[in-house]
């Protein structure tokens, strides 16, 4: 019998991830005009608004990961294209500033929970999400942030590798190109996680 979305996120098992929904990245200081364009344009932050407002409801814990650098750059290793990239740009999201901060619909809230890092592109490897999560007792995972590109692909991965089940709220997640994005979506995330819109997510939390 194939497992459904409510087998996934009921009886207290899943938590919702938001990553990289950070000010200097789709929102009102983006360093990535593009990629903050396409997650404006399918109403990313509301989305994810709606649905972590369902799950704190419902007491599924809510964990925001996030990304930061030292002003030297210290610590975070430009090993990959992206990331020397973005290592270059000395006002890139610099810890301690505004840039780094959650965009304000998404709190944090007193009872999130956060994940931060300062390397790599995806959440679990090298910080404290895995541990976190299973302190909690969750099994499964509901992606939302970006990019599809890179982000939530590896988080996704990253999860499947280390036991979880993973859930994609569609409408919550984007990426660049948007038909480069939708086809990865379709192709490749459908093939480790269950696929379902924002809505559907809340309603089977609640």
């Amino acid at each position: 019998m194939p497992v459904t979305l409510a087998d996934l996120v009921g009886d207290g098992q899943a938590a919702v991830l938001t990553m990289e929904i950070q000010r200097g990245v789709v929102g009102d200081l983006s360093s990535f005009p593009e990629l903050a364009a396409a997650a404006e344009e399918i109403g990313l932050v509301a989305n994810t608004a709606h649905l972590l407002a369902a799950a704190r409801a419902a007491a599924v814990p809510v964990v925001h990961c996030t990304a930061g650098f030292r002003p030297d750059r210290r610590g975070s290793p430009p090993n990959a294209p992206l990331m020397s990239a973005m290592l270059r740009r000395p006002e890139h999201l610099v810890d301690g500033t505004p840039a780094v901060e959650l965009v304000p619909e998404l709190g944090p809230e007193p009872g999130d929970l956060v994940s931060h890092r300062a390397h790599g592109v995806s959440p679990f490897i090298g910080t404290t999400l895995d541990p976190t999560l299973r302190a909690l007792g969750v099994s499964t995972v509901v992606a939302t942030g970006v990019s599809v590109n890179l982000g939530i692909l590896g988080l996704a991965i990253e999860a499947v590798n280390l036991g979880y089940r993973v859930v994609v709220a569609t409408d919550a997640v984007c990426g660049i190109p948007r038909d480069y994005a939708d086809a990865l979506t379709r192709n490749t995330l459908a093939l480790v996680a269950l696929l379902a819109t924002s809505d559907d997510v809340a309603d089977a939390l609640s």
